[in-house]
């Protein structure tokens, strides 16, 4: 059961029904994220699935020379490895955690059998599939034909999004996967947006000072994103029957 001291937020839960979500929360713990802390590890068996609440974590890719690069990330929209409800039992991609904060965390094999047996949460759970999927393709395009600052601005916004607050940790290292690029170039780039007034960041903190420099500045991936959230839980898909 989740705690009382936070609110549910993950806007994946709150679309469910009534009676559905009622059904899930005494199965599930609110759980503290630590920024780092690693959810699955890639070719490792998916026991538990957490939608997360607040913060950002993020689907990373690890090559053979130990270079990485964020592949996707989920916010308070989504749930860790969707895929795992619909026959994947073994992550594809390193999860770890980007921004702190919290998440729900449920037994995969419990939230299955919710599936076979309510169709309002199965249908909701194909729609957030089929979203995270296109996010996916949405940042391989991205991390192939926008700037390093567009992509930059992009992500900042996101993470600001999920973090339910101004300030937030994020440090070079995560930064740096996130963006698939070198520490000094992040070092680079968040000196270009400090300087032209859109952030502050210190030892691995964000202060967003300026939202509206940085979705002028940002790549056309946050508003398309933005734009297809709001569409997965728009009133228009809330009729289930």
């Amino acid at each position: 059961m989740p705690g009382d001291n936070e609110p549910i937020t993950n806007r994946l839960l709150l679309a469910l029904p009534p009676e559905t979500l009622g059904r899930l929360l005494p199965e599930m713990e609110m759980i503290h994220t630590q920024s780092g802390a690693v959810i699955d590890h890639v070719n490792g068996p998916i026991e538990h699935l957490y939608f997360v609440n607040r913060g950002i974590v993020s689907m990373v890719k690890v090559m053979r020379d130990g270079r990485s690069v964020e592949v996707g990330a989920i916010g308070l929209e989504g749930i860790t490895d969707s895929s795992a409800l619909f026959g994947v039992d073994v992550a594809v991609t390193e999860t770890m955690v980007q921004v702190p904060g919290s998440a729900l965390k449920v037994g995969r094999a419990f939230l299955g059998r919710q599936l076979e047996q309510d169709r309002r949460l199965r249908r909701m759970m194909e729609r957030y599939w089929r979203f995270a999927f296109e996010q996916l393709a949405q940042t391989a395009a991205c991390n192939c034909l926008h700037t390093i600052e567009e992509r930059c601005c992009r992500w900042l916004l996101t993470s600001h999004d999920s973090a339910l607050a101004d300030t937030f940790q994020l440090t070079h290292e995560f930064l740096a996967t996130m963006l698939g690029t070198t520490r000094s170039s992040v070092s680079l780039t968040a000196k270009l947006l400090q300087r032209a007034g859109y952030i502050d960041y210190v030892r691995g903190v964000v202060t967003v000072v300026d939202r509206a420099g940085l979705e002028e500045t940002a790549c056309e991936c946050y508003a398309e994103t933005s734009a297809k959230m709001n569409r997965l839980f728009g009133p228009e898909t809330m009729p289930f029957d």
